[in-house]
């Protein structure tokens, strides 16, 4: 199946000449679009080669085919939240994207008021260990929870969360990925972690943000348009050509 899904992407519709290039639409591919986009100057995320989504529940039926077509050539899927918590659409979606040979990951949505060994656990009894599939990842950012208030210090949230990914990277055999926001980042000093980062940034490149940060992905928008998905999704940007995305890919895909 990794191979496959190698295959597949070498063979993806998404223009083959790699790096940052200037783009007619929104996203790299003009099927893809934005219902607001945002005026990035010079330095936004459009003519980036590798373009993906994330999605759970909300996107309700999705047409992967379609998806893929258009030019999508990641999906991170949401699976679980907290320590007892499971998206109900997340096995589905995880099936239906193979099916549509479109490269896709899990990602937990971290909950501060369980330990980091109690959600990977949960997440581990959720998403299957599969040949080919991308790291898993964890959501790391603040939230407004009535049944979780608390917000613990810096060094509890690195130490909690190092053993998350320790325990599921074991696991999966691949170093979760770290999804963030600008405020939890800077709020918990998240550069010091060892882990590739997934960036949040809808105003600003990354760089602005998160200055000195390198990063693997980069989610632009909540208000993507993308064939295949009724309503708004999210957008994102891998960071290399399309040539670095085939080697990550070799690289970082579930064996």
């Amino acid at each position: 199946m990794g191979l496959m899904l190698v295959l597949a992407v070498a063979c993806s519709r998404t223009p083959e000449r790699g790096g940052y290039r200037p783009a007619p639409g929104p996203g790299a591919n003009p099927q893809l679009g934005d219902s607001a986009p945002h005026d990035w100057g010079g330095r936004g995320p459009y003519g980036h080669a590798v373009h993906g989504i994330d999605v759970s529940r909300w996107q309700g039926d999705i047409d992967w085919n379609r998806v893929r077509n258009a030019g999508i050539s990641f999906a991170f899927i949401k699976a679980t939240e907290g320590g007892d918590h499971y998206d109900p659409n997340f096995h589905r979606y995880w099936r239906e994207a193979a099916q549509a040979r479109i490269p896709r990951g899990a990602y937990h949505y971290y909950y501060f008021c369980r330990s980091g060994a109690e959600q990977a656990a949960w997440f581990i009894r959720q998403v299957p260990r599969e040949i080919g599939s991308l790291p898993p990842v964890i959501d790391l950012e603040w939230t407004n929870s009535r049944t979780c208030p608390y917000r613990p210090s810096p060094a509890e949230v690195k130490q909690q969360a190092s053993i998350f990914m320790d325990i599921v990277g074991r696991h999966y055999g691949q170093r979760p990925i770290i999804y963030t926001t600008v405020d939890f980042y800077r709020d918990n000093r998240l550069g010091d972690m060892r882990a590739e980062f997934w960036l949040r940034s809808v105003a600003n490149h990354p760089s602005v943000p998160y200055p000195g940060q390198r990063w693997a992905f980069w989610q632009y928008t909540g208000t993507g348009i993308v064939p295949g998905i009724r309503g708004n999704t999210d957008l994102n940007a891998f960071a290399g050509s399309r040539a670095d995305w085939v080697r990550w890919l070799q690289t970082r895909l579930t064996r």
